[in-house]
């Protein structure tokens, strides 16, 4: 949402009033900086049983089941959200927000503004849930039945026949069994917080989803509009003085003087993943004897005795925050062993680096599924037993890595992903793909124009 901000100012289509809490009112402000953009701070609701105290977003939760409780927290923001809303001048003319805020829709009606959804998956995710809602595999697709060489069992997806799931991946959105209930039942109000908007924001472009985004509004709606990858949108300001270069990226300068490929290493924000996983994955870095740069979370997380002293020369790991796209942009990443989560795909592809995935919940089986089976830029990584929660052996990470790095495959994954870069870049651009969905978007949806295709005057600027 940030990134969107930054892409409304920058070709003049829209001013931004940018709601949050105290607790993420810094990062917004400092994400947001070039964008001109104001920052309303709401006050989050404490003591609310489930919720630790001081949380304001979900990097502080514990398992999917709180974060099922904090969805529902939010809730008690609406009569701030609404009183700031009403004091709005010039009035806003569009509400975006995402579907965790199920309940916006009624501040939405009560004020008179239309409302978008924005949430953060792809089209292929958006597509798979409803018809895994429609067709409801589960019903017949338990987590225990294998095909004949003894792999989990799979669904063919009526409507795309060349897809096939797995139960896992159909039931990683809900987490380990105790989150099914109520992950279900705040996934029933997201998907009827999408089906009630105005329209759809989708953080992708045409030239990698055009089937799964013409699905959808041909067969689903409301209207979605491919306006990304937003990763693309944030603009250095001009004029301001380069900051120190961090120790990260001076590693990686030396890395492409010595002509070293580099694979980096990050695993997501919000998955709690096992410290066992976790030693697996350093053993297979260190099996595979490549050169590698690890953002490893949690900070204090034990990677095994004497791990990153061995490694020291080939391998980098960072205990901080790092500025994902800016290592993946760097001429000596080649490859990036990811979670799968939609926004570090999006970075991936931007920066024309294939990925080796290794999904955990969420929509990250079905980001994993796309990008290995129908982009072809990504490999899998899989656990022993082939299902989400299984045990992860070092002896696959080393292959699987090695395959990414220097197997025969890398030439075509490096290829696929080149292509798709130079895509994305051509459909941020004023006048590609994105940029006109997110022109059509304003001019349906407030200025009640359909199509003309004519430009935004600063007149005709409106208020989001």
């Amino acid at each position: 949402m940030i990134h969107l901000a930054h892409y409304l100012h920058r070709h003049g289509l829209a001013t931004v009033t940018f709601f949050t809490t105290h607790g993420n009112a810094p990062f917004v402000r400092e994400g947001l900086s070039g964008a001109d953009a104001s920052v309303v701070e709401l006050t989050f609701p404490t003591n609310v049983p489930g919720i630790p105290p001081g949380v304001e977003s979900a990097e502080g939760l514990t398992s999917l089941a709180s974060f099922a409780v904090f969805a529902d927290a939010t809730l008690l923001l609406r009569p701030q959200l609404e009183a700031s809303l009403a004091e709005m001048q010039p009035p806003a003319s569009l509400l975006v927000t995402d579907p965790f805020l199920y309940w916006t829709k009624a501040s939405a009606e009560r004020l008179g503004i239309p409302k978008v959804s924005f949430f953060g998956i792809s089209a292929f995710a958006h597509v798979m849930r409803e018809l895994r809602v429609r067709h409801d595999p589960c019903a017949t697709l338990r987590h225990d039945d294998v095909d004949e060489d003894g792999n989990p069992a799979t669904f063919t997806v009526p409507e795309f026949r060349h897809v096939k799931l797995t139960f896992e991946d159909f039931m990683a959105p809900f987490g380990d069994p105790a989150s099914i209930a109520p992950m279900l039942e705040l996934d029933g109000k997201l998907g009827k917080a999408v089906e009630e908007s105005q329209g759809l924001i989708i953080n992708t472009f045409l030239g990698l989803e055009a089937p799964y985004v013409d699905f959808w509004n041909q067969h689903v709606g409301p209207r979605a509009w491919p306006i990304g990858p937003l990763c693309l949108a944030a603009q250095p300001e001009s004029g301001r003085a380069e900051a120190r270069r961090p120790s990260w990226m001076e590693w990686l300068d030396n890395k492409a003087f010595e002509g070293r490929a580099v694979l980096y290493v990050a695993l997501g924000t919000l998955a709690a993943i096992p410290e066992s996983q976790l030693k697996a994955v350093a053993d297979g870095l260190e099996q595979a004897g490549l050169d590698f740069l690890w953002a490893v979370r949690p900070e204090n997380i034990d990677l095994g005795s004497g791990f990153e002293e061995r490694t020291k020369g080939s391998g980098l790991v960072v205990r901080e925050w790092v500025d994902q796209l800016e290592i993946l942009k760097h001429e000596s990443v080649r490859g990036f062993l990811s979670h799968c989560g939609w926004n570090s795909v999006l970075e991936s592809v931007t920066a024309g680096v294939p990925l080796a995935v290794w999904p955990m919940h969420a929509d990250q089986p079905f980001n994993a599924k796309f990008l290995v089976d129908e982009l072809k830029i990504a490999v899998r990584v899989q656990t022993a037993d082939r299902t989400i929660r299984g045990l992860l052996t070092s002896e696959e990470v080393s292959k699987v890595v090695r395959v990414l790095m220097l197997g025969e495959k890398a030439v075509e994954l490096e290829k696929n992903v080149a292509e798709l870069s130079a895509s994305a870049k051509e459909a941020m651009e004023e006048g590609g793909p994105s940029w006109k969905a997110l022109k059509d978007m304003i001019s349906v949806l407030c200025l009640n124009k359909v199509n003309d295709n004519s430009e935004v005057s600063q007149d005709e600027k409106v208020d989001a």
